[in-house]
């Protein structure tokens, strides 16, 4: 009995290592995020059929508004911010999951794909490189789970902010 109230008050005592405060070094507090460029190859012919307009700014829209929410870091300008996050948006797919008896498509993933790089422009180092960071969503064509393949694509997109985020917030 007493071993299990020694290990009680040891658990209250030290808490159970879950917290709530980002993992950032103490030095950041504002992040810059440029313009996302557009490097998908439109020449190749199976990139060409999916191509969404401005998605590259959405994508970059969804990342600062994400950041925004989060609170960790403030957006702020270029050559105040304390970090930059550069994105190159570079694959948009979408692939069939489920096809039904005649063969048509009943259920389709959207995944756009970015390389993200961020830096410490102070004292210009790399801080982390992700050559391919990708968000997703699936999307049925009919039945109760049914969306439309725009509706999809915004979160695809959200799943990527998150994702973006939480690698600048917790991977540290």
């Amino acid at each position: 009995m007493k071993r299990l109230s020694f290990l009680l008050l040891a658990m209250l005592i030290t808490g159970c290592g879950y917290t709530t405060k980002s993992l950032l070094p103490e030095n950041y507090h504002t992040i810059f995020i440029p313009p996302f460029e557009n490097k998908i190859d439109f020449v190749n012919a199976d990139d060409r059929k999916l191509y969404v307009a401005g998605l590259e700014s959405r994508v970059r829209e969804a990342v600062v508004d994400r950041y925004l929410f989060d609170g960790n870091l403030r957006v702020a300008d270029e050559g105040i911010a304390d970090l930059v996050l550069k994105g190159k948006l570079i694959k948009f797919d979408r692939e069939e999951l489920r096809l039904q008896t005649d063969e048509s498509v009943k259920e389709y993933r959207i995944r756009v794909t970015v390389a993200l790089t961020l830096l410490e422009p102070a004292e210009n180092i790399v801080i982390w490189e992700e050559p391919a960071f990708a968000g997703e969503a699936t999307y049925y064509l009919t039945g109760p789970l049914a969306k439309s393949e725009s509706q999809a694509i915004e979160d695809a997109i959200k799943d990527l902010a998150v994702r973006a985020v939480a690698r600048t917030i917790e991977n540290w």
